[in-house]
């Protein structure tokens, strides 16, 4: 068994061993089988582009086309740790092949027939594709990590347990999977790592804490905001923080006066507010003569 640090709540750190649940469901083998036939196809159409578009690439000199298959595979100049992987459902080769070619002609008129025909010779890549088989049986499973011990906690307990977690930040990390969620961030220090992590953790406890009230409000007091799809009781905080993207604050000045308006504040902006505990007095335009009063004239 690995051993690994923990903190507890009394802030006592001691060691503890890890141990290792593994649970397979048939319904969600479904639903990956589903899910990665689906992707397959959209990568095999991705690839497809991406031969054609390399097949178009001409080299004047073979550095220049290792170079290039470098980029392709991660391994260009200034990228560091791990190779990146960009494709998942298939296995991309390059080659180098040298081929001559016909130029095109620096002058307008067509040529003598005694003129020989011009050439020029280079380098171009070929493309080997190959379409890597995910087995069946490799769906539908699941392994959850914990320091609980067997006689704390039974398998099934652990596994009802992480599936109950419905208001905390573990629905979150699928969201952040997300490569637009959070940029790549090279951290060569553990301390940096761990404070990452905290700081993530941390985002993602406010991010539920905003889901679970903003939910709880709405149905009792049996109201709805706009959702993706029409309106609805259970937002999501990515819905509820999206609402406020076209809330903008406008400045302009006439003559010496500088005035301040509150732009695409609706009533299920407020709304949110009162679920909140945000006084609306925050998305209320202040009066001129109290920004008259800290405004400098040009």
């Amino acid at each position: 068994m690995r051993q690994v640090e923990v903190e507890y709540s009394d802030q006592r750190v001691g060691q503890e061993e890890v141990r290792f649940v593994v649970v397979h469901s048939s319904q969600l083998a479904q639903q990956q089988a589903q899910s990665s036939a689906a992707a397959q196809v959209k990568e095999a159409e991705a690839v497809a582009d991406h031969v054609r578009q390399v097949h178009t690439r001409w080299f004047a000199c073979r550095p220049d086309a290792e170079a290039a298959i470098a980029e392709y595979e991660g391994r260009g100049q200034g990228r560091r740790g791990r190779q990146p992987r960009p494709w998942r459902y298939h296995t991309v080769r390059y080659g180098i092949v040298a081929e001559s070619r016909r130029p095109r002609r620096a002058r307008r008129g067509r040529p003598a027939k005694t003129d020989p025909a011009p050439t020029e010779s280079g380098y171009r890549l070929m493309v080997e594709v190959e379409v890597l088989r995910h087995p069946e049986e490799d769906h539908g499973w699941t392994v959850l990590a914990t320091t609980v011990r067997p006689e704390e906690g039974t398998d099934t307990e652990i596994l009802q347990a992480y599936q109950d977690q419905t208001t905390t930040v573990e629905p979150g990390f699928r969201w952040i999977k997300n490569p637009a969620a959070i940029a790549p961030v090279w951290l060569e220090k553990p301390e940096r790592i761990a404070a990452l992590a905290m700081l993530t953790v941390i985002g993602l406890l406010v991010y539920s804490i905003i889901q679970r009230q903003v939910r709880l409000y709405l149905g009792s007091q049996a109201q709805q905001v706009p959702g993706n799809k029409g309106a609805t009781a259970t937002p999501t905080a990515a819905v509820v923080l999206a609402l406020f993207a076209q809330v903008a604050l406008v400045q302009f000045r006439i003559g010496e006066h500088e005035v301040v308006q509150i732009a695409g504040v609706r009533p299920h902006h407020l709304l949110i507010c009162d679920a909140l505990g945000v006084d609306h007095s925050w998305y209320e335009a202040p009066s001129v003569h109290k920004i008259d009063q800290f405004s400098q004239s040009p």
